[in-house]
């Protein structure tokens, strides 16, 4: 059942924006927001402001946009060992907003490339003056030389201003700036031997071991390192291990989970990173005894419900699923995916009222947090010019600007003049 994927991608459905992979999950999205609200807030970002994108790349990365928009990469989220080294992260990488440096490397990047083209100019001079062609290519090399070192001390300084940051905004947010050396540690240990033979004035970041040292010392001269109690940290890192074993269920291969959690291993992460794999791999039962072994102990955990929806929604039950599916949001807030999910499920089994719940759930998401899958379930279950549009708006989102343009021009046909479809076609017709 190759549909079977579509609502599987609901819960964590990839897409494509800007050329990278994006996914959507209600569950870990909440639970970075969490994570990164206090340094959020200790660097003036109201916190209903914050959209985190997670990136589906395999990166040791993260960086903040526009200062409010904040882009984990799946490679952090599943190597960092706890969320306070996330949190230093992205406090690192808020320095950067608040520092300005964004705005500073772009100017500079322009000054340099400006300073190039001008030696480059006395470059193509010598060229055609002395006759020769060979003659002022060294001079062009140098020149690009220059500016790509200027760049990169420039770069050099804002990362160490940016350290520096994070430690100052750890700290305002009352968490434990330590957090940072525990990040530069654990690169040091994936890129220490690399690092070694690099020559420090020829990369963009000062080498691991001197950011180590700087943010060290920077710690040892505080009067007070904020600190949490031992419970505090035992449940932030318990539910953050819940957050990187659903990542590590749905994206990597089987036999790389059960060897990360293997059988043995009774936690609740574990469970749920082997119900997902168990669910990808086609094995529904193990993937539901495990699911319902989580909401016996949970059974206020809205995502775990989430899961067995998916797994029931499998199995052809339509009914469990839409069962499951609406206990999630009962006990969940503002959750875009999970209506999703069940709106698909409603479209597919069809009984009476389902169509007009569908249709609901689908126009919420749209106006909440749009996506393609919401679009293309609103055209399912809709008919004539709303139908036609809606299709406009799901290739829209996906890039695919003939088949947007073409449903757009549908859409308009079939409606009246002035009405929300033939308005809305007509914005993509103008794209």
């Amino acid at each position: 059942m190759k549909r079977i994927f579509m609502i599987l991608f609901s819960v964590l459905f990839a897409f494509s924006a800007n050329g990278a992979t994006l996914i959507n999950d209600t569950e870990i999205e909440k639970q970075i927001t969490e994570i990164i609200k206090p340094v959020a807030i200790a660097a003036d970002i109201p916190v209903n402001r914050l959209k985190i994108y997670i990136v589906n790349d395999d990166d040791f990365n993260a960086f903040v946009r526009g200062g409010e928009d904040i882009f984990v990469y799946t490679g952090l989220l599943k190597q960092i060992k706890n969320p306070n080294a996330l949190r230093a992260v992205v406090a690192h990488e808020l320095g950067h907003t608040i520092g300005g440096h964004m705005v500073q490397i772009s100017a500079r990047m322009h000054d340099e490339m400006v300073r190039t083209m001008i030696i480059q100019a006395l470059g193509v001079g010598l060229m055609v003056a002395g006759g020769n062609p060979t003659a002022g290519v060294g001079v062009m090399a140098g020149a690009s030389g220059i500016a790509q070192q200027s760049m990169l001390s420039f770069s050099r300084d804002e990362e160490r201003m940016a350290d520096d940051m994070a430690v100052d905004l750890m700290v305002k947010a009352e968490q434990n700036p330590n957090g940072l050396i525990e990040v530069f540690e654990q690169m040091r240990d994936m890129h220490g031997a690399i690092e070694s033979k690099i020559n420090p004035n020829r990369v963009n970041h000062p080498l691991t071991n001197e950011r180590i040292n700087n943010a060290k010392t920077k710690i040892s001269k505080l009067k007070k390192v904020p600190t949490k109690s031992k419970t505090e940290i035992e449940t932030e890192n318990k539910n953050y291990e819940i957050l990187r074993a659903k990542l590590i269920g749905y994206l990597d291969k089987d036999k790389n989970v059960i060897t990360k959690y293997p059988y043995s291993n009774k936690s609740d992460a574990a469970i749920y990173a082997r119900a997902i794999a168990n669910m990808r791999g086609g094995d529904l039962k193990t993937a539901k005894t495990g699911t319902q072994t989580l909401i016996k102990r949970h059974p206020n955990n809205p995502y775990f419900y989430e899961l067995l929806g998916d797994i029931e929604y499998q199995f052809g039950a339509y009914d469990d699923s839409v069962t499951a599916y609406e206990k999630s949001l009962q006990l969940s807030k503002n959750a875009p995916q999970i209506e999703t999910a069940l709106a698909l499920v409603l479209s597919e089994r069809n009984k009476p009222g389902d169509q007009e719940r569908a249709i609901e759930l689908s126009k919420h998401v749209i106006l909440t947090d749009p996506a393609p899958l919401a679009y293309w379930i609103l055209a399912r279950v809709t008919s004539g010019g709303e139908s036609d549009w809606a299709m406009a708006e799901f290739y829209n989102m996906n890039g695919d600007k003939a088949n947007a343009r073409k449903y757009a021009k549908l859409a308009q046909q079939k409606s009246k003049k002035n009405s929300p479809e033939y308005i809305k076609s007509g914005d993509i017709l103008k794209k």
